[in-house]
């Protein structure tokens, strides 16, 4: 980013720029500046909110203020995957939700493990719900508990996916949401970030920070 003269005036004259500048270069916050060339890059005032102002605190990993993350202990996220980045997204951990590396949530979309008997609205269950590497939910999606989605899953706007799609590699799309294409697993770009973060949480301490705090 080419810095002129007017950025630097605009930045001297705000002390509040100048005390997030500040406080970034603090090591606590080496995420901000490793995450900046990521997807879902990490900003201070997504953290603020989260973590001081209280939304969405007990995910590990940036969301949206007006998303909702349930049961984050039973949520694992994969590198570079941040459900609930977008707005408006219910990501539920009623059972086992796990999410591969690499892979992203449109806005609006809800991803469930777990649901109420349809006689006895009293009793909750879980069903392990899984979401593959490098795939991709489309907005306004609906991924209903226990479905498998494979590796490279693209599922198309305003799907509702009721059953797995275990071997990915694949648009799916419609109510209830079936093949629309095979895609050509060879083909893929894998993705190789210099700085590997799961959530806020740098990889290799990330094993550590599960075994205290997640169940999963």
């Amino acid at each position: 980013m080419k810095i002129t003269s007017e950025k630097i005036k605009h930045v001297l004259g705000n002390p509040l720029m100048i005390f997030i500048w500040l406080i970034t270069r603090l090591p606590y916050f080496r995420f901000i500046k490793e995450t900046q060339t990521a997807n879902d890059r990490i900003s201070f005032k997504r953290w603020y909110k989260q973590r001081i102002l209280g939304y969405n605190r007990e995910a590990y990993w940036p969301v949206h203020y007006t998303s909702r993350v349930v049961g984050a202990h039973n949520i694992l996220v994969g590198i570079g995957t941040n459900p609930g980045f977008n707005p408006g997204c219910y990501i539920q951990g009623s059972g086992k939700l796990y999410f591969g590396n690499y892979t992203t949530v449109g806005q609006n979309t809800g991803i469930l493990s777990g649901g109420h008997d349809i006689y006895d609205h009293r009793i909750l269950f879980g069903k392990d719900t899984r979401i593959g590497s490098y795939c991709w939910i489309g907005m306004n999606s609906v991924i209903l508990p226990g479905v498998t989605l494979g590796d490279l899953t693209v599922v198309a706007a305003g799907s509702v996916v009721t059953k797995s799609f275990p071997d990915g590699y694949c648009i799916i799309g419609g109510n209830p949401a079936k093949i629309i294409k095979s895609l050509e697993p060879e083909k893929l770009v894998h993705i190789d970030y210099k700085h590997k973060y799961i959530g806020y949480i740098r990889e290799e301490k990330f094993a550590e920070f599960r075994s205290k705090n997640l169940k999963i």
